[in-house]
């Protein structure tokens, strides 16, 4: 289990790699996809939280853009769009888990309505890094393999990282060290990735 410490140098190290050019320009990969894991231990939530927005403060006081793609707050937008303000909570009330379940998938469509709000936030952002936070909040209505075998067709102008709340050995991602997500082999395991 990663301890205090321990998240202060994974961050510590991340900043330190995300700011360089090589990271920025993608320069290292040999043209694949510039998808980033970055797992965690999902027991320390609150502190990678807290991490990520210092993480992203710094590198913005660099000078780079910085793109935050929470997936739950985008889902709970397009939700609140859709069926009202709070009405998912009425919703959620009076159905059991696996209609519920259903009716989120059904109003955030992943091709035809989530997908499409990812792109444009890309698309008007200027953005030079795209982070993805909120996975593991978002389970099991949305799964992040198809997140990302989706965004792939976005996200190509900047490198992106998605913080993730689990076990990513480069094949396979398992959410909350538990369940295991189809196979991604598209991403690289930012911890892994040397400057």
């Amino acid at each position: 289990m990663m301890d205090k410490e321990n998240i202060a140098t994974k961050f510590l190290n991340l900043y330190e790699k995300m700011k360089t050019k090589t990271f920025l320009t993608r320069a290292s990969l040999g043209g694949e996809i510039p998808f980033w894991i970055s797992p965690y231990n999902p027991e320390q939530q609150v502190e990678i939280v807290k991490s990520v927005a210092g993480l992203k403060n710094k590198l913005e006081n660099e000078g780079l853009k910085i793109l935050e793609l929470n997936l739950y707050d985008i889902s709970m937008d397009l939700l609140n769009e859709s069926l009202g303000e709070g009405e998912i909570f009425n919703l959620e009330a009076e159905m059991d888990k696996q209609e519920f379940k259903s009716a989120l998938q059904s109003v955030l469509e992943i091709n035809e309505v989530f997908m499409p709000r990812v792109k444009d936030l890309i698309d008007s952002s200027n953005a030079q890094i795209y982070i993805i936070t909120g996975v593991g909040t978002c389970f099991p209505f949305l799964r992040s393999h198809n997140v990302l075998n989706n965004l792939q067709n976005i996200a190509k102008k900047a490198p992106t990282v998605m913080f993730f709340p689990g076990r990513y050995n480069g094949k396979s991602l398992q959410l909350f060290g538990l369940l295991k997500d189809d196979n991604y082999y598209r991403a690289f395991n930012i911890d892994n990735y040397k400057i």
